[in-house]
């Protein structure tokens, strides 16, 4: 896109929607509601290939976590005013790109922090108790009758790795089971209940009989799970991963469980996974029988889709209807109230000296009374959004279109 093409504003019915891999209905409603009505529906996700044969035609695009928004889609894209991720990451968006792009990219953080949370608890249950292998054993037809190497989760230690939204939810959950919760993180947390603040990842560790991680994938957490980690893991502690693949290293994992220094497992997310439901999936974990292998489903519950689908929608509404980019992971985050008897106009632009007062001199020559002016700048961009008298408000647009280093441009209302 060069620095002079812009994007118009349109009527809601012209503003066509693309919802990719099964977006829960909940989007579709709040949409509706708010007068969307251009909208299709794939329960697919869609290559870079078959995006880029369709993405030029749409205004908004909603995706999950296998659908891939790269720079190759974003230069084909020439519509595009934001992408809604359905989910907790924004990983499979080329962020930096969309940014110079003047592309807003929301997500939904939070919608699905307890379904993550309760499965977390379950599972330490699961596997304090033996349940797996004794539900294999059942099915075979044997007998497990027996206490030995069954434990309950009252007065064990549940280690934290990781305290944000998840984390810190399940400690509240697990302090209400009756664990003893410690916790690590890289950053200053107020701990919740009575949980414990371990300085180091090593003390959390060696004092845990239940280790979970809920860490971000960034180059600092890759494989931060190794053999020198499991290592220092009480001998015979459990270790619980619902937060990204590639933080483990899933050799390392396997070793420890066949040495019995980790007793059991529950691993959500892998460093491959399959495209698609349906797809074989192969795994070095498959076949110990004291572990939990799912499929990436960690906040796949009917509450979290129908949640996400709400707050990403309205994020998208809220874009669309007065400019309000709060939450974005682009476009500087700015949350507008309504202006009534106004025209409101969006400019997003290179963050360089001087543009703002290029815009108050296009004002000031056109004798332009300014009712509101708002300005949020990141690293790459500006973003400054004017509330202006409604007459002359296309010759200030046009006026506006020709600023030097202008991204993007358009009048809402």
């Amino acid at each position: 896109m060069s620095e002079q093409d812009t994007s118009l504003s349109f009527p809601k019915d012209q503003i066509k929607i693309l919802l990719l891999e099964g977006i829960h209905p909940s989007a579709v409603k709040e949409l509706n509601n708010s007068e969307f009505f251009s909208i299709d529906t794939n329960k697919n996700a869609l290559t870079e290939e078959q995006l880029l044969d369709v993405i030029g035609d749409y205004h908004i695009i909603g995706i999950r976590s296998k659908t891939y928004i790269t720079k190759k889609v974003l230069d084909k894209a020439t519509k595009l005013i934001s992408i809604g991720c359905f989910c907790i990451g924004t990983n499979q968006v080329d962020l930096e790109y969309a940014t110079t792009k003047g592309v807003t990219v929301f997500n939904s953080p939070y919608s699905n922090t307890r379904s993550v949370a309760e499965l977390v608890i379950a599972e330490s249950i699961m596997l304090l108790r033996r349940i797996p292998s004794k539900n294999i054993g059942a099915h075979k037809g044997e007998w497990q009758k027996d206490a030995k190497d069954s434990y309950e989760a009252r007065g064990k230690v549940l280690g934290i790795v990781g305290y944000g939204h998840i984390g810190s939810q399940v400690s509240v959950l697990a302090e209400s089971m009756g664990f003893k919760v410690m916790f690590y993180d890289i950053e200053p947390k107020l701990p919740l209940g009575n949980a414990i603040h371990c300085a180091k990842l090593d003390e959390l560790l060696e004092k845990s009989d239940v280790v979970t991680l809920h860490v971000p994938e960034t180059p600092s957490t890759q494989n931060m799970m190794r053999a020198e980690q499991f290592a220092k893991m009480k001998h015979g502690a459990i270790f619980i991963n619902l937060s990204r693949g590639t933080v483990v290293d899933i050799d390392a994992l396997v070793q420890a469980l066949d040495s019995g220094q980790v007793s059991g497992a529950a691993v959500d997310v892998f460093p491959e996974e399959p495209e698609s439901k349906g797809t074989k999936f192969t795994s070095p974990l498959q076949g110990n029988y004291n572990v939990i292998l799912t499929p990436h489903i960690g906040g796949s519950t009917i509450e979290a889709q129908y949640n996400i689908g709400i707050e990403v929608a309205q994020k998208l509404i809220s874009l669309v209807d007065n400019g309000s980019t709060n939450g974005s992971h682009t476009v500087p985050s700015l949350s507008l109230p309504v202006q009534g008897g106004t025209h409101r106009i969006l400019h997003i632009h290179k963050n360089m000296p001087g543009i703002m007062s290029e815009i108050n001199r296009i004002l000031s020559d056109l004798d332009i009374n300014i009712l509101g002016q708002y300005l949020k700048t990141n690293e790459q961009i500006g973003y400054v959004v004017l509330d202006i008298d409604k007459h002359n408000s296309e010759a200030v647009l046009s006026k506006m279109r020709h600023v030097k280093y202008t991204i993007k441009t358009r009048i809402l209302y």
